[in-house]
């Protein structure tokens, strides 16, 4: 069966990502979606963005955008104010992964945020996006703040009936939030946490940190009671 694997914020955490993707094994028939952040905070941003160029070379990589690298953009564009915020939420990690400079990151770089990167995506069941959607619009009538910025918190299930899956909204216990109409699977990988991929058809969740670990979670068990 074709899976469709969703991969949590990476943030710069190169070495937690091989691991995962040597842990779940994607097949080129599997559909690996990326929920954004790559950029920032972790030691490897230019690792982390050259694998999923690759990646997306010989899978079909639905890669969409976070806030971190829409800060990036807005970095280059003004080296004064943007850049002196942008170091302040993890962008000096950035800079060092390409000499200090971000004259060093490469055309391919820039072009993957910029143009092979979406907004949000979604299939029959299940739609993708980086941070949140208002539960009572389309999923491409939503304000890109809601998309990009707006924290996960307790949402109510989307008008469409499909479930949301998410990141952004850190979980520092290294466990998805997981309300059944919709999950966030940010589990602080450049934290002490872990980088979650869950397959949403099995419901499995695999995982793996920055020192190689892995480990299998059912997504099921992490169900949040509803209150009677």
């Amino acid at each position: 069966m074709r899976r469709i694997l969703v991969i949590g914020d990476i943030h710069g955490c190169s070495t937690a990502l091989e691991t995962l993707l040597a842990f779940v094994a994607p097949l080129p028939t599997d559909t690996l979606v990326t929920l954004g952040d790559y950029v920032d905070r972790g030691p490897d941003t230019c690792g982390v963005l050259e694998r999923l160029i690759t990646l997306s070379k010989t899978h079909h990589l639905v890669a969409l955008r976070g806030n971190h690298e829409l800060m990036l953009l807005d970095a280059r564009d003004d080296r004064r104010i943007s850049l002196a915020e942008w170091r302040k939420f993890g962008g000096d990690a950035t800079l060092d992964s390409y000499q200090g400079s971000l004259d060093g990151i490469p055309d391919t770089h820039w072009s993957f945020i910029e143009q092979q990167c979406v907004d949000c995506w979604e299939t029959e069941t299940h739609f993708f996006v980086h941070a949140n959607a208002y539960p009572d619009l389309p999923l491409y009538e939503q304000p890109r703040y809601t998309l990009y910025w707006c924290k996960f918190g307790n949402p109510a299930p989307h008008e469409s009936g499909k479930i949301m899956v998410c990141g952004h909204t850190s979980q520092k216990n290294g466990l998805p939030l997981n309300f059944g109409h919709a999950v966030c699977i940010d589990t602080w990988a450049c934290g002490d946490g872990w980088l979650s991929c869950l397959d949403i058809y099995s419901g499995l969740v695999y995982q793996a940190n920055q020192a190689r670990e892995t480990r299998r979670l059912r997504l099921g068990d992490l169900l949040v009671p509803t209150e009677e």
